[in-house]
């Protein structure tokens, strides 16, 4: 692929990111260059959820604009504390599924963080993902309720058993402090990695001091996030660096097999796409000339490299812009080849509709 060019504001917060990976050398801070629009870099910090890996990047240099500053700065304690609270409640969550015999992973959040980055709690985020057995859907909610959290989505309890069979989450709030989305399955379309479950082969990750989490194992983990990241277009830095994180240091052979594991668990396309994303801008490829250039000769992972990166080098969110989510909607065709999986995408994206109107 052609270099992109994207601006020096975008470029240092990719640099910020890798700094903050965990097998990322911690004395080789990001160069600042002179000339940055410091505005636009926290606006672009805030847009794609990266302020805290930003602000442990550059904490350190001391010609930092103070207005840059304090922003960076107030915007990292916030989401260190925030995701302080989302661990003990988590924890909390953990010993109320683990009492009623109701198995349960934790998906992205907390656990990618404390794999991919050497501070995890400066990893932004606001929800709690967890992930069941649809057939325990009905005491999962009751278990959730219990715990003081109202459905938002769907709207309609009676609704939430119909929302699940069309859609992989439902959406739980407790008095705004705290939000779970609840999945049955991992991806939009059930046809892609059908395997991955909560049942799947998984590990135990510390996210805090005696807090200790379940979830997926590493090559489920990255199955399911290509596929996570795909179905929304990449449009957030911090996906793709999470992804990033979790291959950078390894060798092109494990790279190479990683590859071939998510072909065998339905995530090939998105896989690839991500890996052309990552090494676009994180140079994950550097040890695997040889997927880079198979992978380079593939127009369809060309293609929805591509619009990720227009997606995500877009100032402002999506929803801002007239037909802005058009592109998540048309690459999650071309996730997997075959008419029978557009036709079946296109039933899932028009029933959603139904469900919302």
């Amino acid at each position: 692929m052609k270099p992109l060019a994207i601006g020096p504001e975008f470029s240092l917060l990719t640099r910020c990111c890798q700094w903050n990976f965990r097998s990322a050398p911690e004395h080789a801070r990001p160069e600042i260059l002179p000339g940055l629009d410091w505005n636009l870099l926290v606006e672009l910090a805030r847009r794609h959820r990266v302020q805290g890996l930003v602000w442990n990047a550059l904490a350190k240099f001391e010609d930092l604009p103070h207005p840059a500053k304090e922003a960076l700065s107030s915007d990292a304690r916030s989401v260190a504390a925030t995701n302080l609270g989302i661990a003990k409640e988590s924890q909390a969550l953990l010993q109320a599924f683990e009492g009623a015999g109701v198995p349960l992973l934790f998906v992205k959040g907390l656990t990618v963080g404390a794999l991919a980055y050497r501070y995890p709690l400066l990893k932004m985020g606001w929800d709690i993902d967890l992930l069941i057995d649809p057939r325990d859907l009905e005491q999962a909610s009751d278990l959730i309720s219990s715990l003081g959290y109202t459905l938002q989505i769907p709207a309609d309890a009676a609704k939430l058993s119909a929302w699940h069979a069309r859609s992989k989450e439902s959406v739980w709030d407790r008095d705004g402090a705290f939000h779970v989305e609840l999945h049955t399955r991992l991806a939009d379309n059930p046809l892609l990695i059908p395997t991955i479950d909560v049942h799947s082969p998984n590990q135990w990750v510390e996210v805090a001091p005696d807090i200790r989490l379940p979830t997926l194992a590493e090559e489920e983990l990255l199955a399911y996030l290509a596929v996570h990241g795909a179905s929304s277009a990449w449009f957030r830095l911090k996906w793709i660096s999470d992804f990033a994180a979790r291959l950078a240091g390894k060798s092109g052979e494990d790279v190479e097999s990683l590859y071939r594991q998510s072909q065998q668990l339905g995530s090939a396309r998105a896989f690839g796409q991500a890996l052309l994303l990552a090494d676009t801008l994180f140079q994950v490829l550097g040890p695997s000339p040889r997927l880079k250039g198979l992978l380079s000769e593939d127009w369809t992972a060309k293609l929805l490299c591509e619009a990720a990166l227009r997606m995500m080098t877009r100032i402002g969110e999506p929803t801002e812009r007239l037909l802005g989510t058009l592109p998540i909607h048309w690459t999650q065709f071309l996730l997997r080849p075959g008419i029978g999986f557009k036709y079946s995408e296109l039933r899932r994206q028009a029933g959603l509709l139904s469900l919302r109107h």
